[in-house]
């Protein structure tokens, strides 16, 4: 253990220490990142595979044979059997009753979204209230709801921890009824809202989509205890693998409500062709379109009870500590005259938010460094961290501060703006975008001091050249 871990982090965290199992699990199932002297700070973008993930895989394809499981054969109902149990467990991971809910299995958690904005009954008279800092798989089903005639609102966050106002929520939930969508935990500041929100907006007859996908992997979400109608997740970003399988945990009353567009192959229970009818499937199974992926949702059924028995709990206590920590170093970085190097973007503390830390550069002269040198830069020291706009678009435009009238009278169409780097000039922003580092289940504190010491060596002091960038091409 470094002096750094022995001496410093202890004299904030004096409970650092009780986690230390985690170490000892980096050392046995994560070589892999020390071994090639990596520093991983994108926890909120994916999580990190384990090497007892991938021999789980390998021994369970090796030994058995799986097949589609939309059939009765041995092969099908050995995979049907798997699926179920990745339900179950699923169910068991949220503490939530299979009376209650349902677990849908989809790519992602943006398919999980899409599920429900197509499908939801929106109409003239109802509502999609949306929280700005939302993802922008979320932020699209503001489009099926417009489609629609339903009326959509957007509620800012405001400065200076970019969190959004209770009582503008209760305003908000008071005008008419529909669906209500928040992020348990904001994937760009690391803001977690307060889940009573969501029997407020039930009292108010809305139907709740709470976006858990960057609040699960170090946090626990209780479905005994809070009931949101459907909440969207990414399981690589809870456990690293495998990619390809989300889930949309929903509430059976609430399925009942929606009405899909469509229909595919695994979701009727009856059809034809000739006659121009279908008879939708009466379970979950109705909204699981085509052949699942057989072979890798046993995987999280793995892992699943992987971070079961590690402890969601333990997990949380490492992400806030080294959080705090994180914070502390940042805000803490000078130029040599004493002016800041680092500008914050969230909470400077660790009070109601989670190990996502958004933050720009600060050059001698006080001006924002381009977050394209910053990724050029970390990128060739062997640190992953991730730099952008994180397609959570609201967060960003209260970071910046820019007003609701700049951003609907400068836009795209108004001023003929052809790329991202138009719109940036239009706008008069010094970046694309911050810089986020986020924090999971293996970080240490040699990682967030690899971060750190890596900034004050590299742009202390310094203007840097930002020639040779390339143009952004998207956000």
């Amino acid at each position: 253990m470094s002096d750094f871990q022995v001496d410093a982090t202890p004299t904030l965290h004096p409970e650092y220490a009780a986690t230390r199992r985690l170490d000892e699990l980096r050392a046995a199932e994560y070589g892999h990142l020390d071994e090639r002297g990596q520093v991983y700070l994108d926890y909120t973008g994916s999580g990190v595979a384990a090497h007892a993930q991938l021999r789980a895989h390998f021994e369970r394809l090796s030994g058995h044979c799986f097949g589609n499981p939309h059939s009765e054969s041995p092969t099908s109902s050995a995979a049907t059997a798997l699926v179920e149990e990745a339900r179950a467990a699923i169910l068991r991971f949220f503490n939530a009753s299979p009376d209650e809910y349902a677990v849908i299995f989809t790519a992602n958690a943006t398919g999980a979204c899409r599920l429900v904005g197509e499908a939801y009954p929106f109409r003239r008279g109802t509502g999609l209230i949306l929280t700005s800092d939302n993802h922008n798989s979320v932020n699209g089903i503001r489009e099926f709801a417009r489609a629609r005639g339903a009326q959509v609102t957007h509620l800012p966050v405001r400065a200076p921890d970019l969190r959004v106002p209770g009582e503008e929520v209760r305003a908000a939930l008071g005008r008419r009824r529909g669906l209500f969508v928040f992020p348990a935990q904001s994937n760009f500041t690391g803001v977690q809202h307060p889940l009573r929100w969501i029997e407020l907006a039930h009292a108010r007859g809305y139907d709740v989509l709470l976006d858990a996908a960057a609040f699960v992997p170090a946090n626990r979400l209780d479905l005994s205890r809070v009931h949101p109608d459907f909440v969207p997740v990414s399981w690589y970003k809870v456990f690293g693998y495998p990619t390809g399988v989300g889930a949309l945990v929903a509430r059976r009353a609430a399925l009942a409500r929606l009405r899909r567009p469509w229909f595919a192959g695994g979701t009727i229970q009856a059809v034809s062709a000739l006659g121009g009818w279908h008879i939708m499937a009466r379970d979950e199974t109705a909204f699981e379109d085509g052949t699942l992926n057989f072979l890798s949702i046993p995987d999280v059924e793995f892992g699943v009870r992987w971070i079961e028995d590690i402890g969601i709990d333990l997990i949380h206590r490492r992400v806030h500590h080294l959080t705090s920590w994180l914070l502390h170093r940042l805000t803490g970085l000078r130029h040599p005259d004493g002016s800041p190097m680092i500008v914050l973007y969230g909470p400077d503390g660790t009070d109601r938010r989670g190990g996502t830390v958004a933050f720009n550069v600060l050059d001698r002269r006080g001006r924002i460094v381009d977050e394209r040198i910053i990724a050029r830069d970390t990128a060739a020291a062997g640190i992953s961290i991730r730099t952008g706009c994180f397609c959570n678009p609201g967060a960003g435009e209260g970071a910046f501060g820019i007003s609701e009238r700049a951003l609907r009278g400068f836009g795209f169409v108004g001023r003929g703006a052809r790329s991202l780097e138009d719109y940036l000039g239009i706008l008069g922003l010094p970046s694309g975008g911050a810089v986020r580092a986020s924090l999971g289940l293996v970080s240490n504190t040699a990682d967030v001091e690899r971060l750190v010491t890596f900034l004050e060596a590299t742009y202390s002091d310094r203007v840097p050249d930002p020639g040779g960038l390339k143009p952004r091409e998207r956000c």
